[in-house]
């Protein structure tokens, strides 16, 4: 019997060892961004969405996220959420402007590829943008220097609220865009306006 216990220990250390591993790096994983509220509107990522929150790299932004990296792509993808108060521009422009920051691969019309859609979330109304092409935005605004991305995407929304408009944009990677749609859609009917 001891023979027989003694022999078990290796494979009862792997065992252990096994259920150890996963364990420990879920502790070392940063816990899941929770919500946010900005000028009386609160917004909450999906918990189980495994996005990593981001310092927020300028204060045009109200939040800043990363969602997990899809398997065959080299870039991450990011989700930032802007607000400018009642300024930033109107629905369309903004619409238009996120239109031009892509190119079709076969010549095409940015225009005519880019999925458009109203609905409510949480009382409000979200315009919605879905588009894939080459990434050519500006580097930063007014620089004149422009990104070149092939099989990039965009999923952004427009949430009209009460203290203006919130402006939602998910770019990056195909594969990682589209890993991140159920979660971004989630996301985006999180909005509420808060009193």
């Amino acid at each position: 019997m001891r023979r027989a216990l003694a022999s078990l220990a290796p494979t009862v250390g792997l065992l252990t060892a096994g259920l150890l591993l996963p364990l420990a790096a879920a502790q070392d994983a940063p816990p899941p961004p929770g919500p946010k509220e900005v000028a009386g509107v609160r917004f909450a990522p999906p918990a189980d969405a495994g996005w990593v929150e981001a310092p927020v790299t300028n204060r045009m932004r109200a939040a800043q996220y990363r969602p997990p990296r899809a398997a065959g792509d080299d870039e991450d993808a990011e989700l930032v959420v802007f607000h400018f108060g009642g300024g930033g521009g109107s629905v369309e422009d903004n619409l238009a402007r996120w239109i031009s920051q892509f190119r079709q691969p076969d010549g095409g019309s940015s225009r005519e590829a880019a999925k458009l859609e109203r609905r409510e979330v949480g009382g409000l109304a979200a315009h919605l943008i879905d588009l894939a092409g080459t990434y050519v935005a500006e580097t930063r605004p007014g620089a004149g220097e422009r990104v070149n991305k092939p099989g990039w995407r965009l999923l952004g929304a427009i949430v009209e609220t009460p203290s203006g408009p919130f402006f939602v944009k998910l770019v990056g990677p195909s594969a990682t865009v589209e890993a991140a749609r159920p979660a971004f859609t989630r996301f985006v009917e999180s909005f509420r306006a808060v009193s």
